[in-house]
């Protein structure tokens, strides 16, 4: 009798066939209990599988591969929790990220084929989140958890984010590795801007004099932008500065932005299309100004976003830069939307909005906009099936929905952005 797991259960080994590919990047097998989740299997591989209860299970061997299937560009795939479709042949990749859109808009009842997705690349992710611990030796390790474990991988490479950030974990480990005991576990998130990385660590221990100084020096010897701990600013050698379509804008410690700068330019580009020659625009969520500083250009801007720290970078840069780059006027309030959605009189003067809401959509505002007289709405989304729910709303309310168009920024994974056009005929 074989055995797997911490709990020595007996390993009940079956062949199977995968049907499909799931919502989160596995395989699919559909049988008379309901479905079996195969991690790693595609669509039409005969597989051995360890079924396991609750539908998972653990691939053990492929009887028959999917002409679909390709060799991992990484050595870490599979044993890294980062990446779960690596092995899949890229047009058949984008074809089943497509379906994932058309599947969440058909389930809202919305018939609407996506236009081509627009892609990034390899090496292009400009942020990434890594864990990192003590090891028994005294050394650190960092890397990324193991798939649904907190086992830590030691990362050697990483596909998926720019080199400059990879060529830093060493720096990354040794600063993380000054403010952590023994037990400790810290988050060390990554930033590349335009002046250098931008480093905030969590869950280490709290800073005393001496820790401060090293890690001050350490920051000067890895030549960061600035370094966090706890929130708390250590070391600030430059300004850790990104441009938002040519605004300077001072990054706040772990404020959001767009993974990649050419995602960012591709869904600048689609809101800009989609908003045509609108003249008032509302941005809704706007964040640090992802989209702000491109639409002043034409057209006069009320920014509207609930965080304090990110309002207050882009004002600054508005202030400073507005004039000098020939904006068009731009106002600013900070408001969480999902509370005090923006009311249809106070809608009544935009001619476009343009919302980019979390993951969790934008379902309080969408019911308001359904009720406004708004032209046109250009709607930006992480979240396919919270967009086709926003979508049914505003379409209920009488908009058209004239187009979505896929963006892919996290290549590899299940997740997709989306960004979709809306008119009130």
């Amino acid at each position: 009798m074989s055995t797997s797991g911490t709990n020595s259960r007996e390993r009940r080994e079956t062949e199977v066939t995968i049907t499909s590919l799931g919502a989160q990047g596995d395989g699919v097998v559909e049988s008379s209990n309901g479905p079996l989740y195969v991690p790693y299997g595609l669509p039409g591989e005969r597989v051995v599988v360890d079924a396991q209860d609750g539908g998972k299970s653990e691939l053990i061997r492929i009887v028959e591969p999917s002409a679909d299937r390709v060799k991992p560009p990484c050595k870490h795939f599979k044993q890294c929790g980062g990446c779960t479709l690596q092995h899949l042949e890229m047009g058949a990749y984008h074809a089943w990220k497509e379906a994932q859109i058309s599947e969440a808009l058909s389930a809202r009842g919305i018939d609407l084929a996506p236009e081509p997705m627009m892609t990034t690349g390899p090496q292009t992710r400009r942020r990434a989140t890594f864990a990192a611990t003590r090891t028994k030796k005294g050394g650190v390790t960092i890397g990324y958890y193991t798939a649904g474990t907190h086992n830590i991988i030691a990362l050697e490479e990483c596909p998926l984010v720019l080199p400059a950030i990879v060529k830093a974990l060493p720096s990354l480990a040794a600063i993380a590795g000054a403010g952590l005991s023994r037990a400790a576990r810290a988050a060390v998130a990554v930033t590349s801007t335009d002046t250098g990385l931008d480093v905030a660590i969590s869950g280490g221990k709290e800073m005393d004099g001496a820790m401060r100084a090293e890690l001050a020096r350490l920051a000067e010897e890895a030549d960061l932008a600035r370094l966090s701990w706890n929130e708390e600013i250590v070391a600030e050698r430059k300004m850790p500065l990104v441009s938002l379509s040519g605004l300077n804008v001072i990054l706040p410690p772990a404020s959001f932005l767009q993974p990649t700068r050419e995602g960012e330019a591709a869904l600048v580009k689609l809101v800009l299309d989609g908003v045509g020659k609108a003249t008032n625009v509302a941005d809704l969520f706007a964040g640090c100004g992802t989209f702000t500083a491109a639409l002043a250009v034409k057209a006069r801007v009320h920014a509207v976003e609930s965080e304090a720290a990110p309002l207050a970078a882009l004002d600054r840069a508005i202030r400073e830069q507005g004039p000098l780059r020939g904006l068009k006027a731009v106002t600013l309030e900070k408001r969480d939307l999902a509370r005090r959605p923006l009311l249809p009189v106070e809608l009544a003067k935009y001619d476009a909005v343009v919302l980019d809401p979390p993951r969790a959509g934008a379902d309080v505002q969408a019911m308001e906009l359904a009720k406004s007289d708004v032209p046109t709405i250009v709607a930006v989304s992480c979240n396919p099936a919270t967009f086709a729910r926003d979508a049914r709303l505003l379409i209920d309310g009488g908009y058209t929905l004239k187009r979505v168009t896929p963006v892919d920024q996290f290549l590899w994974s299940p997740h997709i952005e989306v960004v979709g056009v809306f008119t009130r005929e």
